[in-house]
């Protein structure tokens, strides 16, 4: 499986940026993984759109969606020139429902609602597991049989991370803050050092940084985990690819 970085900022992108989004290649499949704000202009460098063969949404907050209604645009020129002729499957949470409702778009998205159960795609198995976030939001479990991902999504210091499963070989994680930036109250983000702790309590094999405030110097975050997670540890950049 290779993991590319399309977008790893929030809640906007850097310049030259952009928010949350990943492309996930495996079994000769083509998965976005977030869709937000200039993950698109990142994904067209790789392939052309219209050939994705799937979307997983993690949670319906702007960061991670935006771009996905300039997607529908996409699938629309594509299927007027006769480029896409079937349906985009779509996974996203149900909630909130109002937005929900935008992600279906004329006969170009065969949408379908996150929930307890799996979904296979080739050879792929996609897991689903909430986390601790305002809206519902889930982190998703990628495994081909022998090698894991997991995508922690947006996750605040309640989410409960062994009940995904224990060693995956790569677990990419958010890192909203340093540990000494953490406010009072917790708002469903974690700090670098959270993300780290996290890392050594599923026995991860490697740990990938995400969802970087933009006007942040990264090598402070990556310095803050590497403190506590004995394994290899990167802060996420665009364009990064990892294979699994």
């Amino acid at each position: 499986m290779r993991w590319t970085v399309l977008g790893c900022h929030s809640p906007y992108p850097a310049p030259g940026g952009a928010t949350l989004g990943y492309l996930l290649e495996a079994d000769q499949k083509r998965i976005l993984i977030d869709c937000g704000s200039g993950v698109l202009a990142q994904l067209a460098k790789m392939m052309p759109i219209h050939e994705l063969d799937a979307v997983f949404l993690s949670h319906l907050h702007h960061d991670h969606i935006s771009d996905f209604f300039v997607l529908q645009y996409a699938l629309l020129v594509a299927s007027n020139q006769q480029k896409r002729k079937r349906p985009l499957p779509v996974w996203a949470p149900a909630e909130p429902a109002h937005w929900y409702a935008k992600l279906s778009y004329q006969n170009l998205i065969d949408k379908r609602p996150i929930g307890t159960e799996s979904v296979s795609i080739g050879k792929l198995t996609f897991s689903f597991h909430r986390t601790d976030h305002a809206i519902p939001c889930y982190a998703i479990r990628i495994s081909d049989g022998k090698k894991t991902i997991l995508y922690g999504a947006d996750a605040g210091p309640k989410t409960d991370w062994l009940a995904m499963g224990r060693k995956p070989d790569l677990f990419v994680c958010e890192a909203t803050y340093l540990h000494q930036e953490l406010p009072a109250h917790p708002i469903g983000h974690l700090s670098a050092k959270q993300a780290a702790e996290a890392g050594v309590a599923l026995q991860a094999k490697r740990l990938l940084l995400t969802h970087l405030y933009p006007e942040r110097d990264p090598e402070p975050l990556g310095e803050e985990a590497q403190a506590v997670f004995p394994g290899p540890c990167q802060v996420s950049r665009i364009g990064m690819q990892i294979d699994v």
